[in-house]
C-alpha cells in the first residue's frame, strides 16, 4: 500500500519515568497512512509510548504532534479536533459489559453524530463496521460482551474505532490472551482496514511475525530508547542481537538459555545476580 510522505505523528524526545525511567528520549515520525508496530520487551515502555500520543499519560518532558499540532500545548478545541481524529484499541477490547454490542460500538461515534443523525443511518454505520470485521450484525447487535468468545470481543472493539472513521488507529496488544487462528484473523483486520481507510496505524505487540506481516515499518523499544526502526526486510537482516532475537526465536532461545546458565555459574560463586528476559 502506498503511504504519503506526510507526517501524521511525531514524537519528540518524550521522556517518561514512574519509580524508574521507562521512556527516554524516544523520537520517533510516522507518515500519513502507514502502519508501524512497536516491539519490545515486557515492561520497556511500549504502552506508555502509545498513551503518550492522546494524553492518557502525560511525559515529563518532550512533545507528541498530530498533524503538526501539540497534544500537550494545545488549546481545548485543538485538543479536541486531535481526539477526535484518533481511536485506542485496549488490550482486552475494554468493552462496557452492561452495554449491548450496538451501544458499545456507538461509543465510538461522537456526541454530537449520535445527537443529529437519523437513527436508521446510525443503525447502518454500526452495521457495517461490524461487517468489515467479519462480525454478522444480525447475530450480535443485541448480545452482551459476555455472550461472545474472545476473538469476536476483539473484533468489536475494533468496529468501534473504526465506525467514527478515524484518521488514525492506535493498537495495544490487539491480539494477546488469542490463539493463533483468531491472533492472524485480527492482524489481517487491521490490514485490511490500513488498505480501505488508509487511516495511520501504531500497533504495539509482542506478535513478531504478525508485525513483520502487516507493518511498512517497525521499531524495538529497548530501555527506554528506540533501538532500532526500518522496514521488516531490514528488521529480518539486521545484525543487532537483539534484534536477531526479535526476529528468530530459536535465537531468542539461545541467548534466554545463555543468561539463565549466566546466572547460574554467579549464583554458585555466591555472585548475587537476577536476569529477567521476556521477548
Amino acid at each position: 500500500m502506498d503511504i504519503s510522505e506526510q507526517i501524521t505523528i511525531e514524537y519528540e524526545n518524550v521522556h517518561k519515568r514512574f519509580d524508574t525511567p521507562v521512556l527516554s528520549g524516544v523520537g520517533l515520525t510516522v507518515r500519513r497512512g502507514e502502519t508501524i508496530s512497536i516491539l519490545g520487551t515486557s515492561g520497556t515502555g511500549k504502552s506508555v509510548l502509545l498513551k503518550t500520543t492522546i494524553g492518557l499519560i502525560t511525559p515529563d518532558r518532550g512533545d507528541v504532534r498530530i498533524d503538526g499540532v501539540s497534544v500537550y500545548h494545545s488549546n481545548p478545541a485543538e485538543l479536541r479536533g486531535i481526539r477526535q481524529a484518533v481511536r485506542y484499541v485496549f488490550q482486552y477490547a475494554a468493552l462496557f459489559d452492561s452495554l449491548n454490542i450496538y451501544d458499545n460500538v456507538a461509543m465510538g461515534l461522537e456526541p454530537e453524530t449520535l445527537r443529529t443523525l437519523d437513527k436508521k443511518v446510525i443503525l447502518d454505520r454500526i452495521a457495517n463496521s461490524l461487517e468489515n470485521v467479519n462480525l454478522d450484525p444480525s447475530k450480535v447487535l443485541s448480545k452482551l460482551p459476555a455472550e461472545l468468545s474472545g476473538g469476536m470481543r476483539k473484533r468489536v472493539g475494533l468496529a468501534r474505532a473504526i465506525v467514527g472513521e478515524p484518521r488514525i488507529i492506535l493498537y495495544d496488544e490487539p491480539v494477546t490472551g488469542l490463539d493463533p487462528v483468531n491472533a492472524a484473523t485480527v492482524n489481517r483486520l487491521i490490514t485490511s482496514i490500513a488498505e480501505r481507510t488508509k487511516v495511520t496505524s501504531i500497533v504495539v505487540t509482542h506478535d513478531v511475525p504478525g508485525a513483520l506481516e502487516m507493518s511498512h515499518r517497525v521499531a524495538l523499544l529497548d530501555n527506554g530508547k528506540l533501538r532500532f526502526v526500518g522496514t521488516p526486510e531490514e528488521f529480518k537482516g539486521s545484525d543487532d542481537p537483539l534484534v536477531m532475537a526479535f526476529a528468530d526465536r530459536q535465537a531468542a532461545a539461545r541467548a534466554a538459555l545463555k543468561l539463565i546458565e549466566h546466572e547460574t555459574e554467579d549464583n554458585e560463586s555466591g555472585t548475587p545476580h537476577a536476569v529477567s528476559i521476556g521477548v
